[in-house]
């Protein structure tokens, strides 16, 4: 039996609910019940810093201020209002059950777990946020802060990623919700693992409202908690990137295919290995552009879960492509996006933006 079964999680929201009253974070998702923007905020701050979230999340719901609209937006608008904030295809989940909701619902939100999790994009997490947040269900919203916690307090030494170990806590917790309060006690969890019960080693517990209950500050092994599956080294990948500028200041995008990493957004051209300064013009060359002239170069490194791009990038003026529209594609398949369309058109992924920092030498 995991040590989540036998430990009292029905005393925690007598600890956590007035300490969050007190001492929650002021952030815009917190002030409102309303389904739509609850879900955007939690699919955002997936794989995300709250702070990096903050501006994106206004940026959004300025555009798109509810489901009909999301339902309606193109995907080029779409992508690029999700620009920087990485994992594409949450945008497009995002999209996707917008649409569901729309034409099964009536741009409602379903009031129950299971519907919830049905919808696109939404797995047990988000459905467990929405649910307890806005419709006031007892449904744990399980991530790492709160196994993090879980396993702290129950002294837990069971790997928490295991399937078994979620079930167990899932069971348990739900069963300590407090009736008329579920939203605040999945949002005093939250708050307490963002900014108490920290990873990596550093709980401070000096400050913890639920330091009462704690086996694994009473018993010292909080800090080694919570134990998790080992992660697999992320594979490196060596790619050479061009940053084609023409002589009249356009930039050189092409499409990534549909299917993969980073799938079917604009990039800027590159091919797998490192290659020489020369090599490289002579594939620009093989992407239609007409290199005059290398004026700088870099290296720098961009971080996936499961990959590592280690990048060559050259920065080549070229001449003005014959045939293209201001900002349209060449001919040869290449688009020449100018200033407007790179800030307001184009959804550049953050691997490649670091490469247009570029533009500004030579």
């Amino acid at each position: 039996m995991s040590s989540f079964s036998s430990f009292p999680f029905g005393a925690l929201p007598a600890l956590l609910l007035p300490w969050y009253a007190s001492a929650a974070r002021p952030l815009p998702w917190r002030e409102t019940r309303e389904p739509y923007r609850v879900w955007i905020s939690e699919i955002m701050l997936q794989q995300t810093r709250v702070a990096a979230v903050l501006g994106y999340y206004a940026r959004f719901l300025s555009a798109l201020p509810d489901v009909a609209a999301l339902a309606a937006v193109e995907e080029e608008r779409l992508l690029k209002l999700w620009e920087g904030l990485g994992y594409y295809s949450r945008a497009r989940n995002l999209k996707r059950a917008a649409g569901i909701l729309v034409r099964e619902y009536g741009g409602k939100f379903p009031e129950s777990y299971a519907a919830l999790r049905a919808l696109p994009g939404i797995g047990e997490y988000t459905a467990g946020a929405i649910a307890s947040i806005c419709f006031d269900l007892p449904t744990p919203a399980i991530d790492g802060n709160v196994l993090r916690i879980a396993a702290r307090l129950a002294d837990c030494g069971d790997c928490v990623d295991a399937p078994e170990s979620k079930r167990a806590l899932r069971a348990t917790l739900a069963a300590a919700y407090p009736s008329g309060q579920c939203g605040a006690f999945t949002q005093a969890l939250m708050e307490l693992g963002a900014t108490v019960c920290l990873p990596n080693g550093a709980p401070l517990c000096g400050c913890c409202p639920a330091a009462s209950l704690c086996l694994g500050r009473a018993r010292g092994t909080a800090k080694s908690l919570p134990v998790r599956a080992k992660k697999q080294p992320r594979r490196r990948e060596d790619r050479t990137v061009l940053l084609l500028v023409s002589e009249d200041g356009r930039t050189a995008l092409c499409k990534r295919p549909e299917h993969g990493l980073l799938s079917g957004l604009w990039e800027l051209p590159n091919v797998p290995g490192v290659h020489s300064p020369q090599e490289a013009a002579s594939l620009a060359e093989s992407f239609g552009a007409k290199p005059l002239r290398l004026t700088a170069s870099a290296e720098y490194t961009h971080v996936f879960t499961h990959v590592e791009w280690h990048m060559t990038c050259y920065r080549m003026e070229c001449a003005a492509p014959d045939g293209a529209a201001p900002d349209g594609a060449a001919p040869e398949g290449l688009v020449w996006a100018d200033a407007a369309g790179l800030s307001g058109t184009y959804a550049l992924p953050s691997a490649f933006q670091k490469a247009l920092r570029l533009s500004r030498k030579g």
